[in-house]
């Protein structure tokens, strides 16, 4: 009897495809309401991020955000929106254009959803009445709400990816800790009990619409596609 194939394991839920809840102890944002001075009490690593996360204490509590680059401990930071400066929290429409900043609200408020990996930053571009246009990481502009907050200066980590991983091994447990499937197999090269690609005589990978209500192990391939390569 074959086993289950990857995608039912994953949806029985067992250790092997669930994340430690440990690795996200740490909640990153910041409270829709700042004011005043925020110091740095402890720079903390997070098996779930990329990017050393930084601990800030403020007058009504305490917050974690990811570090910019140059962060120390004790180091004071400016949650009002008064001076530019790095690692300080502004509004975008009081930065000016061709800042570097990170950690960008979707909308007012909300704290913080965009720009949070190790090494990455956004450049305020332009300004067009109530929105600012950034330029992402991924090279393309996005616009947001003027009264979005973000902070200034680059993430931290940006020589994450300059070390090899030497080792099958370390890869492991760099996977574990977030709960990622690791070594992802293609599905034409396990057998045909294990997947409804397995085979693949020739290579081939069948052309495969799954039903939209199919069960975890089936559903596999198009999934509710617009549009297929067959036009007849």
């Amino acid at each position: 009897m074959g086993k289950r194939i990857v995608s039912q394991a994953r949806g029985h839920g067992s250790g092997t495809y669930r994340v430690r809840r440990r690795a996200f102890r740490f909640e990153v944002t910041y409270p829709s309401k700042l004011s005043g001075e925020g110091t740095v009490l402890k720079l903390v690593n997070s098996p779930a991020h990329t990017a050393p996360l930084a601990k800030i204490i403020y007058s009504k509590g305490i917050f974690y955000m990811p570090a910019f680059k140059g962060m120390v401990e004790g180091q004071k930071i400016n949650l009002s929106g008064e001076t530019v400066a790095e690692g300080n929290l502004l509004e975008l429409g009081n930065i000016p254009i061709k800042t570097q900043v990170y950690n960008i609200e979707s909308r007012p408020g909300d704290g913080g959803v965009f720009i949070k990996t190790a090494g990455s930053y956004g450049v305020v571009n332009k300004v067009v009445g109530e929105e600012v246009y950034v330029l992402m990481p991924s090279k393309k502009e996005k616009s947001f709400h003027k009264r979005c907050r973000a902070f200034i200066g680059v993430v931290a980590g940006a020589g994450r990816l300059d070390k090899p991983i030497l080792k099958a091994g370390k890869n492991f447990h760099i996977k574990t800790s977030r709960g990622k499937l690791w070594p992802r197999t293609s599905a034409v090269k396990m057998n045909v009990i294990d997947h409804p690609f397995g085979s693949g005589r020739g290579k081939n990978p069948k052309s495969k619409i799954a039903k939209r209500n199919a069960p975890p192990g089936r559903r596999v391939g198009h999934l509710r596609p617009k549009q297929t390569g067959y036009h007849g």
